[in-house]
This record gives C-alpha cells, structure tokens and sequence, in this order.
C-alpha cells in the first residue's frame, strides 16, 4: 500500500500559527447548532474543531482564519485558500491535518484538533467520504453548483499534477479539481484555454497524446479527443469555439481539432522548428507561430507559410548571442497588431497584422512569459518569471496599454516565478500565479500527492493595480498557464 508522510514546510512554529487555534480567553461562541452540516460530519466539524478559541465565528481569525462552525463558511477556506475541495478528499488539506495513519494518505503536522484527542480511523474516514461524495450540506446542496451557465470560474494547469483546478471567482478559493492524463506517469499540463462562449474549457499536456474538452457547467471532462503525439505548446480558439489551433514541439507542425467532431488534423504544409506561441486572425484562416530559438515567427496562410524575423537580422532558428528567443504570441481584440514575448532579450515585440512591419519594441522584466489581453480596460498583462523584485520575491507583471504601447505599471509583487495570469473582468479582478518551484521561494503551508512545492496564486484589483488582501492561495504543484471562463 502506498504510504505517505508529509510534513508542512515551514517551521513547525510557523504552522501552528497559521493553522491551529489560540486558546485565550474570550467571548463564548455562538451556538452553531449542526453547521447545516450532515450529522456525523457536524458531530466531528462543530463538536470538536469549532469550540472556544478554534475555528468558530468569535475565534476563526486566530486559527488561520478558517470556520468550521458552518458548512456555509467552510467553502470561504483559510489563509492559504481552499481546505475542502468537493469531490476530491486527496486534494483537500484539511485532510492532512486530521489525519495520523500515513496507509490512509497524506499526513500532516501539527495535527488537528491541536492538543486534543486525535480524530478515530473511522472519524477520518466519515469524512473522507463525504468529501468524495462532494461535501454536500444535510439537504444534500453542493456547493458552487448554482448559476452552472453564468459562475466565473478560473482554470488552471499544472505542469507537476495531472489536475485542472477550477477557482471561484466570487470566493476565490479552489472549487474543484478536474483529472486529465492517462498514464501512470506524469504527463505535465502545457496549455489551457476556454472557448469564448464559456461553455467549454481545453487541456493539452506536454506528455499526453489527447486534448481534454471540459464542460465549464460541470466541471467534467466530456471528451478525451486523440492527437496521436505529445509535446504539444500553447493553443488559441476560434471566435465561434469551432476549432482549437495548437503547436507540436515534436513533429513541428501545427494541428486543427474540430471541437464539435473531437477530430485533429495537420495543416498541410506546416514545418516549423522548435513552434511555440500560436496565434491567429479573426477569420482563423492566417496562423502566426513562435519559433522558440532565434528571432523567427512564422505566418501561415493557405497552405503558404512566409518567416518574419523579428529584430530585422538574417532567420535563424538557433540562440545565438542577443536573439530575442521569442516565446509567446497573442492579438490585441481587434486583431490589428500582434505582440511577441522575447526570453532572451527582454522585451516584448509590437507588430502591424497588415504588413508584418514592427511597431515598437517595449523593454520588459527578465523573461517574459505568457500574454493575457483585458478587453474591458486595454491591458496587456505580462508575466516575466525571473525578474528581480524584493525581499525573497521573484518575478514581476508589466501591465502595458495596448492601445497606446505605453506601459502602465510593473508590478512587484510577492510573485515567485509568476508565468501567467488570468482575468475576471466581471469583478474587475486579475489573478497572478507563482510557480514557485525554487526552493528559495516562499515555503509553502502544506505537500500533498503531488510531488514538488505547492504553487500559489493572488488576486489584485484590475482598477488599481494592487493586491486585493495579502491572501497566498496555495494550489497544486507548479501552475503553469491559467485561462478565464468568460
């Protein structure tokens, strides 16, 4: 049997004061009743954790701001983000914390209720299942499953867990974990993308052979579509959600699936070396495609590509002294222009769509990364990975007015390794995520299955450019590249 023991990362000190309670003295708590809870998880939740000084109304700020005194505020999670995840007890970091048997999973230190009788094998179990079986309240109600059409949600791919995870855009915490990957192994998620109608979300993976079409109502993958390959890059959409362009590092090519049939093809004479980026114009018939090394995007268009260098010096395909390297590529929203990330040289390069002729070259932070385009304000959000910043803090996000080419702010965060970020226009909001993966970033609160250090992500005010609270949400292993619902 697979065995775990897993200890928090930080200091032993550190934990108890993020996740346990104070026992002082103070205002006796409310009678919380049985929570809305089914009985004998409220027997567990309101008899035993949220008591005087613990996780209850009067004491919860104390106790790493998490209540359990009600199923309601469960879901509002701690100061490190979700710690229930329905459906998904093995993703669910309280579990880590009531658990002392490492046959049964993930152990975690100090254990909870903090200096009292630890949790029965049979308690643990209670509520293992009920988790599995989505953490339903005593009527049965799941949580976030009302307004299925219209709920912002974020979705988020890992490159160090075969999970989608989904977040809230109203609480902000994690609401569900969606598996992709077929094998034992793991097969790294590269690229996630939603079509723009809201309806469906697709996953590829740099070591999996199939693009996953989630329905963004349920949250379940409803089509496995075969692409018969890995190594697959980045993925653009459609405007009508009918097709999904994505780039293929292996064969250098890149594919066409059709989301209504779940069938791929290759467009016909596509070789690029080293593709990355993918872009394309509204009609989706013209193709703009990053080559990794070297200073040379590719325009593809009716079976004809044509290569642009992008600093204006002889193509190559290799890195070679100051070549930009560009990485990734995207289109303002009325697709006249195109803007390029360049690793090596820092910048991101601003072309015309008509002629292909530059525009501008704006300096940004060390290795720029992925490009997100805001529509209801017009920011381009740029995370560049390893940038200086402050303190043990890595990274940065230049946000740039696409309009105006002007950049508005760099903002220096308390990122580590930030390389994506991801929009909820509808409360003016924007998410930045830290990979993390230096073991001179932060120290995250928990492990769990996955093998590496939880990544983490924060949200900040699209109006003024600044953190929300000083909030990390911890997330799975190595976030990769995150994309909005609408």
């Amino acid at each position: 049997m697979k065995k775990y023991i897993l200890l928090s990362l930080t200091a032993i000190g550190a934990i108890v004061s993020i996740m346990s309670c104070k026992h002082e003295p103070g205002a006796a708590p409310k009678d919380a009743g049985d929570g809305a809870y089914p009985a004998v998880v409220s027997n567990i939740f309101v008899n035993r954790c949220a008591t005087a000084g613990c996780h209850n109304e009067a004491s919860h700020t104390g106790a790493g701001g998490l209540r359990l005194d009600s199923w309601e505020h469960l879901f509002d999670g701690g100061v490190n983000g979700a710690v229930v995840v329905p459906y998904s007890s093995d993703y669910s970091s309280l579990m880590y914390f009531i658990n002392t048997d490492s046959s049964l999973g993930p152990v975690a230190i100090p254990t909870m209720p903090l200096n009292h009788k630890p949790l029965s094998k049979e308690e643990y179990l209670a509520v293992k299942k009920w988790i599995d079986e989505g953490a339903p309240d005593k009527n049965g109600n799941i949580a976030f499953s009302s307004n299925p059409a219209t709920r912002q949600k974020i979705y988020v791919v890992h490159l160090g867990c075969d999970m989608v995870a989904v977040i809230d855009a109203e609480k902000n915490v994690v609401m569900r974990y969606v598996p992709i990957g077929n094998t034992e192994g793991l097969e790294m998620g590269a690229y996630i993308t939603s079509s723009p109608d809201g309806g469906n979300v697709y996953a590829c993976m740099w070591f999996g052979e199939e693009m996953y079409k989630i329905d963004a109502y349920t949250d379940k993958v409803v089509a496995n579509i075969p692409l018969n390959n890995i190594l697959w890059g980045t993925m653009t959409v459609s405007p009508d959600g009918g097709k999904v362009a994505l780039t293929n590092v292996d064969n250098h090519k890149l594919a066409i699936v059709n989301t209504a049939t779940a069938s791929m093809e290759y467009l016909p004479g596509t070789s690029f070396l080293n593709p990355n980026g993918v872009a394309a114009n509204k009609t989706f018939d013209t193709f703009y495609v990053t080559s990794l090394h070297g200073n040379t995007v590719y325009k593809y268009s009716n079976g004809y590509t044509k290569t642009i260098s992008i600093d204006g010096k002889a193509l190559t395909t290799a890195t070679a002294g100051a070549t930009p390297d560009p990485f990734e590529i995207g289109m303002n929203p009325d697709y006249s222009r195109y803007f390029v990330t360049c690793h090596q040289t820092k910048e991101v390069r601003v072309f015309n769509t008509q002629n292909d002729s530059l525009v501008k070259v704006i300096p940004v932070g060390i290795r720029p990364t992925a490009l997100t385009f805001a529509k209801s304000k017009p920011y381009l959000f740029v995370a560049c990975s390893e940038d200086v910043s402050t303190g043990i803090f890595k990274g940065t996000v230049y946000v740039i007015n696409y309009n105006t080419l002007e950049v508005v702010k760099v903002i220096a965060g308390d990122f580590y390794q930030p390389n994506s970020v991801a929009l909820n226009e509808q409360g003016n909001t924007f998410y930045v995520f830290s990979r993390n993966q230096n073991f001179n970033g932060p120290a995250p609160h928990h492990s769990g299955p996955c093998s590496g250090r939880n990544g983490y992500y924060q949200v900040y005010d699209m109006n003024t450019l600044e953190p929300k609270s000083g909030r990390r949400y911890e997330i799975l292993v190595d976030p990769f590249i995150a994309a909005s619902r609408f």
